[in-house]
């Protein structure tokens, strides 16, 4: 059985500015993977700060957008990746390749499609819930990844080892 593809993307947003700050995602064996994104400078604005963001620390711990890329090309190549669909994960993705000059290699498809037999707002209540249960940050993108994973697990949709 194919373990499902999750992705999350932690972004900075305010009336000025919309731009990814950090990404993880799963693989087919089930592990992570997460970086810090560098932003692309025609992100950002040009006259004000941005709150809750340290721009150094992405400038200088950030993975350059060309490199996110082509690992994202190497690991998620022609598959549906599933999103919590809270977030404009579309524009986010979209912002990454395009500053690349490149078509994302994947399709974005809001968990509902995965898992049809409950409604958005029940799964929604329930990856909350295993968040908490977990102690997870929900801010950290690997975190939103990994209750994904459980909650497609405890539906029956990620074979136990």
């Amino acid at each position: 059985m194919s373990i499902p593809r999750f992705i999350d993307i932690e972004y900075c947003q305010t009336d000025d500015a919309l731009f990814p700050t950090a990404i993880a995602w799963s693989l087919a064996d089930g592990r992570m993977k997460t970086v810090v994104i560098a932003p692309d400078e025609s992100w950002l604005p040009t006259d004000m700060e941005l709150p809750d963001v340290d721009l150094h620390y992405l400038e200088e711990q950030g993975v350059p957008l060309i490199e996110l890329a082509r690992v994202l090309h190497e690991d998620l190549p022609d598959e549906t990746v599933f999103t919590d669909g809270l977030d404009p994960d579309d524009v986010l993705v979209d912002l990454i390749f395009s500053s690349v000059n490149l078509e994302a290699p994947f399709e974005l498809a809001p968990v509902t499609d995965l898992i049809t037999g409950l409604d958005r707002d029940t799964i929604e209540d329930r990856r909350r819930d295993l968040m908490f249960e977990q102690g997870l940050d929900p801010q950290l993108p690997e975190n939103g990844v990994y209750a994904l994973l459980l909650l497609a697990r405890d539906e029956g949709l990620i074979g136990m080892e």
